[in-house]
């Protein structure tokens, strides 16, 4: 029956974060309806509740136009760009080399081919940030450039499966952009030279947006498990992450009498979908002094997935943690050893020296190069088994009494 309960429950969890409140993104009204939601339900399980507030970006996106000739191109707005309305020579990148050493001053960038193949980090982004990334933002920063067209293809490990894709996502980068297909980059390129007009309607509106934390216990070591709320523009996020969310809330019910020797801290963490990790840097702020009591993290993304088994990886574990972890799992067959994936925020707890346990789905950590899902309208609660979100609760209800 206590099955039944919370198999219910979860279905009515994950309906109202993936359907009746959608898309997630960081600084929109739906995200604040998200992580309060979060929070009501952890204090009425009796946990000690906080909402940690941030500044963000509501981003609002009113499409563009481009035309060259009389020639008409479809382009959509880069994501928390500013917007713009532009007419100025076209001017074709395809490397580095060439983007060094031209001159683009008061012109309109079109980037495409090598330089194009692969989403560039924002410039504030800290987890990371390639040298050959931060130097071709420089580059356009420094250039002179009144616009950026960027034709690119597909990047499943970073962008899903979203074509084209964004090559800038970042609101610190001040040049307005846009982007487009491969296709339509090719024959923009004819045009090298020509006068192009680009149109864009985008804004940034300065909001606020919060992490929610649930504390329950009061001894040194801190068990944190974490799982992040937001999502991109244009998904329900049902599997990224709304089911990891769900977890969260169910394993908060089950330890609602928990008295062990342990902290246990619940976090909603919020930004993970979001150009610059807002909530992750501010509680690496908040917790600068305080990583050393972290016993374990336990951070849930991309649970669920009606396809395949559950994944447990695991990062630096002490050797009798990393024994009893493992031999608990036999017990739970559809639950197997995943292999490493840094793309979560576990790695927060990683880079400060501390073990973690990520939790996923065998397809969202062994298909990370030709996701068709990720990101998309695709990722929607028709994908989920809830089975796994109540299983995958129940073990970790088991494994934190364990240790």
């Amino acid at each position: 029956m206590k099955s039944i309960f919370f198999n219910t429950k979860c279905i009515s969890f994950l309906k109202m974060i993936s359907e009746d409140i959608g898309e997630r993104p960081v600084g929109s009204e739906s995200n604040r309806k998200a992580t309060k939601l979060f929070k009501d339900e952890l204090s009425f399980l009796g946990w000690d509740t906080e909402a940690l507030e941030f500044d963000a970006i509501e981003w609002k996106d009113g499409g563009a136009t481009l035309d060259v000739k009389r020639t008409a191109f479809e382009v959509f707005v880069s994501p928390y760009s500013t917007g713009c309305t532009v007419k100025a020579p076209l001017a074709v990148v395809t490397d580095v080399a060439e983007l060094e050493n031209g001159d683009f001053r008061g012109k309109i960038i079109l980037l495409h081919g090598n330089i194009a193949n692969e989403q560039l980090m924002p410039k504030n982004f800290v987890f990371y940030n390639p040298e050959h990334h931060r130097k071709i933002i420089s580059l356009l920063e420094n250039s002179g450039a009144k616009a950026l067209i960027c034709a690119t293809g597909r990047n499943a490990s970073l962008t899903g499966d979203v074509y084209p894709f964004p090559l800038i996502e970042d609101g610190d980068f001040d040049i307005p952009s846009v982007y487009t297909t491969e296709e339509a980059g090719e024959k923009l390129a004819q045009f090298d030279g020509k006068e192009a007009n680009l149109v864009s309607n985008s804004g940034r509106i300065p909001k606020k947006a919060y992490n929610v934390t649930g504390k329950k216990g009061d001894g040194e070591e801190r068990i944190v498990v974490t799982a992040h709320i937001d999502s991109k523009t244009g998904t329900p996020g049902a599997t990224d992450n709304a089911t990891g969310i769900v977890i969260l809330l169910l394993l908060a019910d089950l330890l609602r009498d928990y008295a062990g020797s342990k902290l246990i801290e619940i976090v909603a963490f919020n930004g993970e979908d979001y150009y610059s990790a807002p909530g992750q840097m501010k509680y690496i702020e908040v917790n600068k002094n305080n990583f050393n009591n972290v016993f374990l993290n336990i951070n849930i993304d991309g649970a669920g997935y009606r396809e395949g088994k559950t994944t447990f990886s695991f990062f630096d574990l002490p050797g009798d943690l990393y024994k009893k972890t493992t031999k608990m799992l036999k017990d739970y067959p559809e639950i197997i050893k995943g292999p490493l994936w840094p793309q979560g925020d576990h790695s927060i707890f990683v880079q400060h020296g501390r073990p973690a346990i990520a939790v996923s789905s065998q397809w969202f950590v062994e298909s990370n190069e030709n996701r068709d899902i990720t990101h998309t309208p695709k990722d929607n609660i028709e994908i989920v088994d809830c089975s796994k979100l109540v299983e995958i609760a129940s073990v970790l209800h088991r494994l934190i009494l364990k240790i």
